[in-house]
């Protein structure tokens, strides 16, 4: 997504399994995030919003205020657990051994959504000298308007993939990004004050 190469925080390279992760170089996000659309899109069939977050970034360089929606994250859910889930057992696909939580769900997935919102969403927001300190926040899924009109408080996210446990798998999550369209790329996009 971005025109330069991008540093990494740690020194041996992140588990493939565990999280989604992008170069830094232009162009090299496109494969991973049409994974993680992709897996987005099978696992919302399975579990509807019951598996859903919604994903907001605070750019706190560029406002401190202002929280902007960056897309949705879904996540594999223990059906049994949940008696709202339809789901037959042999739909579940499951790739690892435990049952992905909300913050894995988006710490998994965090580089990818960095990389993502700070080039290709908001990048004159994001991006640049505003991408150093920003902070991943989450509300319960499909919650935009309850969030607009403050009826929901929303989570902030920290940790990274070391946090992840034994047994989480990156197949278990997806990431459906928000894309803005004409005159939303400059004016628009969904931000709370």
């Amino acid at each position: 997504f971005g025109s330069k190469k991008s540093k990494s925080l740690d020194s041996a390279p992140a588990d493939p399994s565990k999280v989604r992760s992008v170069s830094g170089y232009q162009g090299s996000g496109t494969k991973v995030l049409a994974n993680a659309a992709n897996n987005f899109d099978r696992i919302r069939k399975l579990y509807g919003k019951d598996g859903t977050t919604d994903v907001y970034i605070r750019s706190p360089l560029n406002d401190e205020s202002t929280f902007w929606f960056v897309g949705k994250v879904i996540r594999m859910i223990d059906a049994d657990a949940d008696a709202n889930a339809d789901v037959d057992d042999d739909d579940k696909e499951r790739v690892g051994t435990v049952y992905p939580t909300e913050e894995e769900a988006i710490l998994s997935q965090k580089r990818l959504i960095f990389e993502y919102s700070k080039n290709q969403l908001r990048p004159q927001n994001m991006g640049g000298k505003y991408a150093k300190n920003l902070e991943l926040w989450s509300a319960p899924g499909d919650s935009e308007m309850d969030v607009v009109q403050n009826k929901v408080t929303l989570v902030r996210i920290t940790g990274s993939s070391r946090d992840l446990r034994d047994g989480f798998n990156v197949k278990d999550v997806g990431y459906n990004p928000e894309i803005y369209v004409g005159d939303e790329r400059g004016k628009g996009g969904l931000r709370v004050i």
